[in-house]
């Protein structure tokens, strides 16, 4: 029996960051999926690893970042990238928490990093306000950058049931990206993978057995 619905918080309750990525590589003239590449090579040491669990400054992370980019053959500095990672609110996803936190404990899991405003790492106050908004809702909060552990080490996951007193098999883990997913599941949580926002709301609704659309 599901107790508790954790989310993912960029890419789930915001647009993904990977549509900001494309348009920077498409304006810049680089590979397709080549900033996401970068990350994905030697994700438990890399400038993302690092600074997503605060183990480096911005300035740091910039000059990892635009190293690791040079050596796949495009120079890309850190700092582009932390300007691309705040995605828009949605809407249809912020109504489905309200309504699933009426009949579920509610928290939130995000890996994210010291920039910008919140953990939304917004870069305006009104965006910022916005998420502040959406954070209140959530009874349990674990940030990367606060704890020093990032998904997908399942430490963080069983810390967030911890706090919010279920055991992993009681929780529904929502997320976009599969390698966060995997460890997850292997601890005993249902899992969502969001592609896009119809998919997730279909989804949710059929793992909660709860309408998500009315306005009620």
């Amino acid at each position: 029996m599901i107790k508790a619905v954790l989310w993912d918080f960029g890419g789930v309750l915001t647009t993904s960051p990977f549509e900001a990525f494309a348009g920077y590589e498409k304006k810049n003239h680089l590979p397709k999926d080549f900033i996401r590449s970068i990350n994905a090579t030697n994700p438990d040491s890399n400038a993302w690893a690092l600074f997503e669990s605060s183990q480096v400054s911005i300035d740091e992370f910039d000059a990892l970042f635009q190293k690791e980019s040079t050596l796949c053959g495009h120079k890309v500095p850190g700092k582009d990238v932390l300007a691309l990672l705040s995605g828009e609110v949605r809407p249809a996803m912020v109504q489905a928490l309200r309504m699933i936190k009426k009949h579920y404990q509610v928290g939130c899991i995000t890996n994210n990093v010291k920039t910008g405003q919140g953990p939304g790492m917004s870069k305006s106050e009104n965006k910022a306000q916005q998420v502040a908004a959406v954070m209140a809702l959530f009874d349990t909060v674990i940030e990367s950058s606060v704890l020093g552990i990032r998904k997908p080490n399942p430490e963080i996951y069983q810390i967030a049931c911890t706090q919010m007193a279920v055991d992993p098999a009681q929780a529904l883990f929502i997320d976009d990206l599969g390698i966060n997913l995997k460890p997850a599941r292997a601890m005993g949580m249902a899992t969502i993978k969001v592609l896009n926002q119809e998919q997730a709301i279909n989804d949710l609704e059929q793992h909660l057995q709860l309408d998500l659309r009315s306005s009620g």
